[in-house]
């Protein structure tokens, strides 16, 4: 009897134990399911960068990445990142994006970044994440390009992106209906920066940089899958 109790006591505490550790997780997820992933040891034929020969697939001694060497051969319509490279025929609403990357531009001095673009519905509308290192009105902020130069819908200050030589984790959450934008570096509990917007609603995703350059690695895509409008 005491055998039987005790079994059923160690049952109740695991049962309770996962009930307790399902809302973290639906909340970080937002109920969204895998719709995308790649860590890129098979190549990049799912994406689609602005011009490919600024774009290879590189072996580190962590395994191959995806890494964007040089300036892009390709002029944007309006003033916005030169290279972007966009996971291909996979268009999202409410998303959670996560994905690491590491600065190779040692050089750039205070707007060396990365970039991560999302509701993308063609070269002169979308959002982008700029991930500066010194933060200004053009560096460190969420921009939206709307048929016009990007402009930044940042609400909070940004601190600025402390890049050095090393991997780094981003992850982005989007949720249309309430236009939220969460921006998140290395700590994935508290966003870096933050914004309010809702005049995309849907669209592609994809990573990249303004004029710098970069390794992109274990890129993984939660969302609500949409027809492109």
């Amino acid at each position: 009897m005491l055998r039987s109790l005790t079994f059923l006591a160690l049952a109740l505490i695991a049962a309770l134990a996962m009930l307790a550790a399902t809302p973290a997780a639906a909340a970080d997820k937002g109920d969204l399911p895998l719709v995308f992933e790649d860590d890129f040891e098979k190549g990049a034929d799912r994406w689609q960068p602005t011009d490919p020969s600024a774009w290879r697939i590189v072996q580190t001694d962590s395994g191959k990445v995806y890494n964007q060497f040089k300036n892009s051969d390709y002029k944007p319509p309006h003033r916005s990142p030169f290279n972007v490279s966009l996971v291909e025929d996979v268009t999202v609403g409410d998303f959670v994006l996560t994905v690491k990357v590491q600065s190779t531009n040692k050089g750039a001095g205070a707007h060396r970044d990365m970039c991560l673009f999302f509701n993308y519905q063609d070269p002169a509308h979308f959002y982008y994440v700029h991930l500066g290192f010194r933060p200004d009105p053009h560096s460190s902020q969420i921009m939206i390009v709307n048929d016009a130069p990007r402009v930044m819908i940042t609400k909070n200050k940004s601190p600025g992106v402390p890049w050095d030589d090393e991997w780094h984790q981003v992850k982005i959450v989007r949720k249309v209906a309430s236009g939220a934008i969460e921006i998140y570096f290395d700590d994935m509990q508290k966003p870096m920066m933050i914004a309010e917007d809702k005049t995309f609603t849907w669209g592609q995703v994809g990573i990249g940089s303004f004029d710098d350059n970069g390794n992109w690695d274990d890129f993984k895509l939660l969302g609500k899958k949409v027809e492109k409008k």
